[in-house]
């Protein structure tokens, strides 16, 4: 099992920054892939960015490419989400993932909600 805890969430000004962090503990070694996922109300969970532990192979979101940057640090198990410039519509609950595959998620935290304000 990894477990996974969110931490870095809540209200912020759009134009302005919020960092995200994720610290994974357990299992960690049988993980490939750690991605970010966030849910608004009244919408289906969406994917924001992912990157891999290794080779830092990153992808984003359309929504979110050019202003969000995702990182990974192997050494103390951490995924951080930067959110430059962020928008009211980026207003959701922000949860971390880990998978053993390639854009296969097994194990989730329990989210940190981020607030946008216009």
């Amino acid at each position: 099992q990894v477990q996974l805890v969110e931490s870095g969430g809540g209200f912020v000004q759009a134009g302005g920054s919020l960092r995200l962090s994720c610290a994974a503990s357990g299992r960690t070694f049988s993980t490939y892939i750690m991605g970010w996922f966030r849910q608004a109300p009244g919408k289906n969970r969406e994917f924001v960015a992912s990157i891999t532990w290794h080779g830092a192979r990153t992808v984003y979101a359309d929504s979110v490419k050019g202003r969000f940057t995702i990182s990974g640090d192997n050494a103390k198990n951490t995924v951080s989400l930067q959110m430059n410039s962020p928008k009211p519509e980026d207003t959701a609950v922000y949860y971390c993932a880990a998978g053993g595959g390639w854009a296969s998620y097994d194990f989730w935290g329990q989210g940190t909600q981020v607030t946008v304000s216009s």
